[in-house]
């Protein structure tokens, strides 16, 4: 009888056991002391089940779950469903999607393939410096403001009413116009230091507010040899668009379009130049397809230099960088003429 009820017992916990259990007993395999053990194990006062703590109609579906648990009756659904029950659904929060790379709809390569090479002249020696054309094309610095971003609208905006709240509205004009002349002064002496007029260059900057800039910039120009472009207007022919470029010589051996900048705060990274690069990358592609300028250009470099003389921040940008930003910039192109 105590073999028989415990046989059903196990059969009715854990189903497939039965058959593991019927051939070994029938066989007399096991000792009888085995059964009259577990016999008395079972009959042995019943401890307390945890489960009747809980709310059986909130859980009602886990419990079940739980006590009639077999080996193969957890699947992703079951834990899905069980989370569910005790945490709720899942967030409806999606990854962020990474956007696509654009690409330009006329896409026009930055290097010129077409465009005929002139050997070295002997007065090449003589940096070009052609008049900007005043025409009805866009300059590269008025498409880049009109297609800014409204995450640079806006930092731009609140940078502007903070220093407005400083200075007031005069003195934030006030501030806006004396940036503009030491940049202008600065380019300009840089100009006499190329032009081979250093001396006087420096003697005007000794007392003047440029001073710090050039004493900035010394460790760059250092790098610089072969200047064939100074303050020079490039248009490019294709696209129709026009700008003003600083500088088109070597830094250490590479041919570059190079863009001098000020600033009273340090940019040690090209990300914080903002849309900077994209500007060289204009003006290189335009040089590439003027025809008034025999030489084609891969690579650029933007200087930051800084008021208190301390030590500015070159910004190489190889061949490769320089078409990453030449793509961007067609699609700011292409922003600014659907716009207009």
């Amino acid at each position: 009888i105590v073999r028989m009820q415990f046989l059903q017992i196990l059969s009715r916990k854990l189903g497939g056991l039965e058959m593991l259990f019927q051939i070994p007993f029938c066989q007399k395999q096991f000792p009888y002391t085995c059964l009259s053990t577990s016999a008395c194990v079972y009959s042995k006062k019943k401890k307390g089940n945890g489960y009747e703590q809980v709310d059986q109609e909130k859980y009602k579906n886990l419990v079940h779950s739980v006590t009639s648990y077999k080996t193969s009756a957890q699947t992703p659904e079951t834990i899905f469903e069980e989370d569910n029950l005790l945490y709720g659904p899942p967030a409806k929060h999606k990854p962020p999607i990474k956007a696509a790379t654009k690409t330009p709809r006329n896409w026009v390569p930055l290097i010129n393939p077409s465009k005929r090479i002139l050997p070295v002249s002997s007065d090449s020696n003589v940096p070009m410096k052609i008049g900007l054309q005043r025409t009805k094309m866009p300059s590269v610095t008025r498409i880049l403001q009109q297609t800014l971003s409204p995450q640079q609208v806006f930092y731009l905006e609140r940078w502007k009413q903070k220093m407005i709240e400083e200075l007031g509205k005069e003195g934030f004009e006030e501030y806006t116009k004396n940036l503009f002349l030491q940049g202008e002064l600065f380019h300009s002496a840089l100009e006499s230091i190329f032009l081979s007029e250093e001396m006087a260059a420096r003697e005007q900057g000794e007392d003047d507010v440029v001073a710090g800039y050039l004493s900035s910039v010394e460790h760059v120009l250092e790098d610089i040899s072969e200047v064939k472009a100074l303050e020079s207007g490039v248009h490019h022919e294709t696209l129709q668009y026009l700008g003003l470029v600083d500088c088109v010589a070597k830094y250490r051996g590479q041919l570059c379009v190079i863009d001098w900048k000020t600033s009273e705060k340090p940019k040690p990274f090209l990300q914080n130049t903002y849309d900077n690069p994209l500007q060289v990358a204009a003006y290189i592609g335009a040089i590439n397809h003027d025809a008034n300028y025999d030489f084609q250009v891969r690579c650029g470099l933007i200087v930051v230099a800084y008021k208190n003389g301390s030590p500015a921040h070159p910004h190489f940008m190889d061949p490769d960088l320089c078409s990453q930003y030449w793509n961007k910039w067609l699609l700011r192109l292409e922003e600014y003429v659907d716009k207009n």
